[in-house]
């Protein structure tokens, strides 16, 4: 996979390389991203996929949603989950270490 492919993916979208085979980036015109708000798009992603997940195994109850199609949005929603506690622990990690530096 290019790393144009890579990175079209985006958390909690479920959007797939459409583009694969091309040259230009996703995120060719626009500018970068704060960490403030690449915090929050990681954490709006989590959310996002937890609710679609609902949605699905409810849907999946109901007989509305195909049983495989429940299980992705379970596990999209379980890997952008850890993803978040993971950034949290670095996160929480990298505070300890600042602390603890002499001054």
């Amino acid at each position: 996979m290019s790393s144009a492919a890579i990175s079209a993916l985006r958390i909690g979208t479920g959007a797939t390389p459409s583009g694969a085979g091309t040259t230009a980036s996703a995120d060719a015109g626009q500018s970068p991203t704060s960490f403030a708000e690449a915090l929050s798009q990681l954490v709006s992603g989590a959310e996002t996929n937890g609710d679609n997940a609902n949605v699905a195994v409810n849907g999946m109850l109901d007989k509305s949603v195909d049983v495989h199609d429940a299980m992705i949005a379970l596990q999209r929603a379980e890997m952008s989950l850890q993803l978040a506690v993971q950034v949290r622990n670095k996160l929480v990690q990298a505070y300890q270490d600042i602390m603890r530096m002499p001054v």
